[in-house]
């Protein structure tokens, strides 16, 4: 039996796994699980402490959350507004055919909001400059070794990410191993040392929240929309200056590459809602960039 549970509906159509998957670090995310009768459940280190959440929805689109753990009850509580319950699309006009299409064929797509800021940040310096799949590993290696076990009776082993404390001290050869640069990695001991006014910045404005990210070295504009977009819900984070994401807006929109400038200008006619148009044209099946000459390399860091 769970410690706390939480059964609701929710104000709007709101698909479970849509929603939540952008929260997920790869098929091997310790933290993070969908098992087989699509309940999905995801170890999180709460402002009361760890706790162990299982989502799942009924057909009629009920949503029961499940809590294991000392944080059990601020998780359940905080549960309708991880699944976007805030998310407003009333003022989203999708304009273009294709993009009406794929609003309509996806109404349950919300942007989630997990209120947590130094969680979502953690995994967003790991993605900085590497391919995602290097970036995945890390992060799954960093919570094999220093995460806590996950409370309750989860499908699998879990972990939950480790307290900024232990962030602050992972030792430089733990990160090498990791396949952590040391840039990379001092940007994360640097944050971890200041979680507690980092996790402010959830009850901030948009601008102060993206201003108090961006005064701690490493954390720039593109990190700090990957916070936005997951911690804070934000429904425009665009993350400028991705390796792909400009000419996959691009190729789907106006069918050729674009430059961050361009991509700002195609989508302005949506601002407000920038994120939710890439969500939207992730989920919709329009055209992608043709690949074409070699990805971005991975990046062997463990001889530093």
């Amino acid at each position: 039996m769970a410690d706390q549970r939480l059964d609701w509906q929710p104000r709007h159509p709101t698909d479970l796994h849509r929603t939540i998957g952008s929260l997920r670090r790869g098929p091997g995310d310790p933290s993070f699980h969908l098992d087989r009768d699509g309940a999905v459940w995801r170890a999180t280190r709460t402002p009361e402490g760890v706790a162990t959440v299982r989502l799942v929805q009924a057909s009629g689109g009920t949503i029961r959350a499940e809590a294991w753990g000392p944080g059990a009850g601020w998780a359940v509580a905080q549960a309708p507004e991880l699944m976007g319950d805030a998310d407003d699309t009333s003022d989203f006009d999708p304009i273009l055919d294709a993009l009406r299409d794929a609003h309509r064929r996806n109404p349950g797509l919300r942007i989630p909001r997990t209120t947590l800021v130094f969680e979502a940040l953690v995994p967003a310096v790991l993605e900085q400059k590497v391919i995602t799949l290097q970036a995945h590993e890390s992060w799954r290696r960093l919570l094999l070794r220093f995460g806590e076990v996950a409370p309750g009776p989860t499908a699998r082993p879990m972990r939950v990410p480790p307290p900024p404390a232990t962030w602050a001290v992972v030792p430089v050869w733990e990160w090498h191993r990791a396949g952590v640069d040391p840039r990379r990695a001092q940007t994360v001991a640097t944050a971890a040392r200041f979680a507690e006014r980092i996790d402010e910045a959830a009850r901030m404005s948009r601008a102060d929240a993206v201003a108090r990210l961006t005064h701690f070295p490493g954390v720039g504009e593109w990190t700090a929309a990957e916070v936005a977009q997951r911690a804070f819900g934000d429904a425009d984070a665009l993350s400028i200056g991705d390796y792909h994401l400009s000419n996959q807006v691009g190729h789907a929109l106006v069918g050729r590459d674009l430059t961050d400038d361009e991509m700002l200008e195609v989508l302005e006619p949506w601002r407000g809602h920038r994120y939710r148009v890439v969500r939207l044209l992730g989920a919709s099946g329009l055209p992608r960039r043709p690949r074409r000459g070699a990805r971005m390399p991975f990046v062997d860091h463990t001889w530093h």
